[in-house]
């Protein structure tokens, strides 16, 4: 057995991947069980439990209980001397809250997986050549290396982009049904606020963004903060033009004293209009689409199963002919 994983590197390279199976395997089974010994301890606790009585600086019981695995290692981090600060941060917090990455540490997190993941891809490139010992030449591993560094650094970014993508594409097909329910919330005499809570209640389940989103609003709008400034709050957190748009006409609409629900009721009607448009789109682009797999795969096959009897007939006709001839 060992002079066959000795010889044999696909048996090393088999053997390593079990053993890191199995490790992960347990790991996972142990850091289950302790997360569930360690919230069925915290259920059982007394409800009068003494409360800290001094905080540290900036920090509050709040920030306290919602403290996670990676604040933990973020902080170690950057208490070591690295700073995952980026300098777009602004930017990149957009870009990760349109994702749907709202923590407040989700830009170092960010960082720091690609960090880790430009380090330990290429480590795991060399240490699979260095167990296979094929031979490699230098030029080799360090052109994989650099791929593998490279792939750890985009990847991530690449991720990013196509949840937001496909977040933003889940807000633009659920905010017209949002819109026709808030405009029946609105002409039934509801305010705006309770239209929202009303249209975010019954939309968890059918289009659980669009009522994330409402939710945010409505309790910025508890919290104090202004109507106008919720609004763009909620524009800038959706990435989305349709949302933009709306949030605009809102803003205008409560300034120039208009009808809210003559509002409602123009652009619900313009954004039904535009997701029948898209759908069209949709439909007109399917045989475009279709007309590349026709022509690679059954054009070939066609042509082969016209061609070939008289092909046959050709070779059976011209041969016998040619043979007579000489």
């Amino acid at each position: 057995m060992l002079e066959l994983l000795a010889q044999n590197p696909i048996a090393r390279i088999s053997l390593l991947v079990l053993l890191f199976s199995a490790v992960g395997t347990a790991a996972y089974a142990v850091v289950n069980w302790t997360s569930a010994r360690r919230d069925l301890r915290r259920r059982l606790e007394p409800a009068g439990a003494p409360l800290p009585s001094v905080l540290a600086p900036g920090h509050s019981l709040r920030g306290d209980q919602t403290r996670s695995a990676w604040n933990r290692i973020i902080e170690r981090v950057e208490r070591s001397g690295l700073s995952l600060a980026d300098t777009n941060d602004r930017e990149l917090r957009q870009k990760l809250a349109a994702a749907g990455f709202n923590s407040p540490v989700a830009p170092r997190v960010y960082t720091l997986v690609r960090l880790i993941l430009v380090v330990l891809l290429p480590a795991l490139v060399l240490f699979v050549h260095w167990m296979a010992a094929d031979g490699t030449g230098m030029i080799a591993l360090y052109v994989q290396a650099m791929i593998a560094a490279l792939l750890g650094l985009y990847v991530p970014a690449l991720v990013v982009r196509a949840k937001g993508d496909r977040r933003r594409q889940a807000l633009v097909n659920g905010f017209p049904d949002a819109l026709d329910l808030m405009l029946v919330c609105v002409e039934a005499g509801l305010g705006l606020e309770a239209a929202f809570t009303k249209v975010g209640q019954e939309m968890v389940h059918s289009h659980p963004l669009i009522a994330e989103q409402l939710s945010q609003l409505v309790l910025e709008l508890r919290a104090g903060r202004s109507r106008e400034d919720a609004l763009r709050r909620l524009a800038d957190r959706a990435g989305v033009d349709e949302i933009r748009a709306f949030s605009t006409l809102l803003i205008q609409s409560t300034k120039l004293g208009s009808s809210v629900g003559q509002t409602l009721r123009i652009y619900a009607a313009e954004m039904r209009e535009k997701r029948r448009m898209r759908a069209e789109e949709k439909a007109h682009r399917l045989p475009v689409l279709l007309s590349i797999p026709l022509v690679a795969c059954m054009l070939p096959v066609m042509i082969g199963v016209l061609m070939l009897p008289a092909a046959i007939r050709v070779i059976r006709t011209i041969i016998p002919a040619m043979q007579g001839a000489s």
